[in-house]
């Protein structure tokens, strides 16, 4: 009688397992459900044809992506791999890896291939309107292997690989953020307009060889942006460093610019729809503050060419040029009304002039201030921005 008992509980237990295993395996498609209900303040739509779950591993075939900024055209991506997928608090997705198929495309003349595109950490959130961090679908770490672009079928532009990291700071108050774009080549030697063509071979730029970086991070409560670095570093040219530090971006900013680029998106009338959205970023544009900003540009032989190569133009020498130059800045500064700024921009340009290492125009004043303010003093008293802002020009430091 225990024996009969216990078979029927065995086959109750199995029976009950069997019947609820499939209420516990993954949904593909609610996965891209919620995965366009996030992007959908983008004006973007995920399609796919179809989709199979093996375990943790959910494969979407004929994917393709729909933007309302162009909704004529359907970007074919083809098949896509989402492995270590899981299901999380709140009716998200987690995947540990995605995989996208390599992009060969053609177009007349051009074409475009791009291998080993891939993700990892990729999180969906399952309520995008929480009005928090967790509302954005943010991945770990993004990247792509080799990417090409030739024309005619040469080569004229390639990327070793590229990469991008998102770290999620403490208590989801933001994240940190940092890319990188190495092994940049681009040969121009086949421009075809003449006077281009002069210029390009008279700087020695006919190839360029290099990379760029970001590094720079994004507090919620605050809409703090903070981009460090934003560089690009070339050979035998230079290096461009922009850096820049604004408060009030926040979620709700974020929110209503994509509702304002959505709506103008959707109203055909472009004419009208740039001015509504003119208007609506001018708007916004007043909840944000400015902390600071800078611009650096480090010289890697590229003045002396320029020098030489636009006094040639005039039938001066690059050095004769230089002089020249020395002493038309402060004739051009003293129009601005601003003696402060103009002694060091003066300063600044005759110390590059002679020895070109560095030249750095920086934005930092004393306390934030609102957008609003500088608009008002930029209206009504241009002179004042760079104290307002408090602006230094500095060279070779």
């Amino acid at each position: 009688m225990m024996h009969t008992r216990n078979l029927r509980l065995m086959l109750a237990s199995a029976a009950f397992i069997g019947l609820s295993g499939p209420a516990f395996a993954l949904d593909g498609a609610d996965l891209v459900a919620k995965l366009n209900a996030a992007y959908a303040s983008n004006g973007m739509t995920i399609a796919y044809e179809g989709v199979e779950v093996d375990g943790t591993t959910i494969t979407l075939s004929g994917v393709s992506v729909k933007s309302m900024a162009a909704p004529e055209t359907d970007l074919k991506v083809g098949e896509v791999t989402l492995e270590g997928v899981e299901e999380t608090d709140g009716g998200g997705y987690y995947a540990e890896t995605v995989t996208l198929p390599d992009i060969d495309f053609k177009a007349d003349d051009v074409a475009l291939a791009a291998k080993d595109i891939a993700m990892s950490g990729l999180t969906i959130p399952g309520n995008p309107s929480s009005g928090t961090i967790n509302d954005i679908v943010l991945y770990e770490s993004a990247g792509t292997g080799p990417v090409t672009v030739t024309v005619k079928g040469k080569q004229v532009f390639a990327i070793t690989e590229s990469e991008a990291n998102l770290t999620k700071q403490e208590s989801d108050a933001g994240f940190d953020f940092d890319a990188t774009l190495s092994g940049i080549k681009a040969d121009l030697s086949d421009v075809e307009d003449a006077k281009a063509k002069d210029a390009i071979e008279k700087l020695g730029l006919k190839t360029l060889d290099g990379e760029v970086t970001m590094k720079g991070s994004w507090e919620v409560a605050t809409g703090n942006v903070s981009l460090e670095e934003y560089a690009f570093d070339f050979a035998n040219v230079g290096r461009l460093a922009l850096a820049f530090d604004i408060s009030g971006y926040t979620m709700e900013f974020m929110k209503s610019m994509q509702e304002a680029t959505k709506a103008a998106a959707a109203n055909p009338n472009k004419e009208e729809a740039n001015q509504a959205m003119g208007l609506a970023m001018m708007g916004l544009v007043q909840q944000l503050t400015f902390n600071s900003a800078s611009i650096r540009f480090d010289d890697a032989t590229i003045t002396k060419r320029v020098l030489d190569y636009i006094g040639g133009q005039q039938g001066v020498s690059g050095d004769q040029l230089a002089q020249s130059l020395k002493g038309m800045v402060p004739l051009m500064m003293a129009q601005l009304n601003v003696p402060e700024l103009q002694n060091q921009v003066s300063t600044a340009v005759n110390s590059y002039l002679d020895a070109p290492k560095s030249l750095t125009i920086s934005a930092e004043p004393a306390k934030p201030v609102p957008f609003p303010m500088i608009v008002g003093a930029a209206m009504g008293a241009p002179n004042t921005v760079p104290s307002v802002l408090g602006v230094k020009v500095t060279a070779n430091d």
